[in-house]
């Protein structure tokens, strides 16, 4: 019997070892032929000079600009909702309120919608409802400036789809804050609102932090959300405010890979700007990761 039973455990071990580091390996191949195929058609010309006429010559700078301005404004606009409703959800009601449940009910519901639902979301609420609002107050009469696709409503539509990482991450880590630090900060005299602050909050920095660096993760490479809302196909210059349209680069590697009239002459772009979304992505997960580490090396000192 206990032969059996070290053959079954040493079986199980090989099978769920196999199969992890075939995950591994399947990412670490499919980074090399990324790599293979766009390593050499990256320049500096090619990072910095906007696209030409035929989309086979310049540059991808204004995607690069356009997807950076998305993921900060997304990252900015999500986190601190996401923040505030986990601690609320953690701090404020009851695990058994109808106002829980119901939070939690949406948070799950969101985290299983397609991405291209929260497209067609974006375009009929932000874009149609909100923008015409806002045209109607204060634009002149007949113009359109909100009433469209822009950087600033494709910012906040990937912030509502971020929205459920940001808040089962930022939760977890608010409750693995000690009730007894709580409990000593009320039995000192401080209120509800000093204990989340100077308590709670201090001690959940790296978690919010971990909720910015999968929203990022998260939002960065995707494209369905801002197909409606702000995204453009061709657009060689920077966008200059909150209203303009802007390039991406998802979009730009969709586009090449399915309405190139020759996709075997835009391959190699597709190639180095599909790597240059791998690295830009993780760059921003790489500040986010020291910004952690730093907060957590700070909170350990004092």
């Amino acid at each position: 019997m206990q032969n059996k039973k070290r053959i079954i455990n040493t079986l199980v071990t090989f099978l769920t070892g196999l199969i992890a580091f075939s995950v591994i390996g399947i990412i670490i191949l499919i980074m090399i032929i990324i790599f293979k195929g766009g390593w050499s058609h990256i320049s500096l010309e090619f990072l910095t000079q906007a696209p030409k006429e035929g989309m086979t010559q310049g540059g991808i700078f204004p995607a690069i600009v356009g997807t950076f301005l998305l993921t900060l404004m997304m990252t900015v606009a999500g986190v601190p909702v996401g923040a505030i409703t986990a601690i609320y959800l953690c701090e404020y009601v009851s695990e058994t309120s109808f106002v829980t449940r119901a939070v939690r009910f949406a948070v799950n519901t969101l985290s299983g919608i397609p991405s291209i639902v929260f497209g067609l979301f974006g375009l009929g609420f932000f874009v149609q409802f909100v923008g015409s609002g806002l045209d109607q107050v204060l634009s002149p009469e007949g113009t359109l400036r909100w009433a469209q696709p822009n950087l600033l409503w494709a910012s906040l539509t990937m912030a509502v789809l971020t929205l459920p990482v940001v808040i089962v991450s930022v939760e977890e880590a608010v409750r693995a804050v000690p009730r007894d630090l709580r409990e000593a900060s009320l039995a000192l005299g401080a209120t509800k609102w000093q204990t989340v602050w100077r308590v709670v909050l201090p001690n959940s920095y790296t978690g919010i932090m971990t909720g910015a660096i999968l929203a990022v993760s998260r939002g960065a490479g995707e494209v369905a959300p801002i197909l409606f809302t702000g995204a453009a196909y061709f657009l060689p210059h920077l966008p200059t405010s909150l209203s303009d349209q802007f390039m991406n680069l998802g979009y730009h590697v969709y586009i090449m890979a399915t309405q190139s009239t020759d996709v075997d002459a835009t391959l190699g772009i597709q190639y180095a700007t599909t790597l240059t979304l791998l690295l830009l992505t993780f760059g921003l997960n790489f500040t986010a990761i020291f910004l952690r580490f730093h907060m957590r090396k700070k909170l350990i000192q004092s």
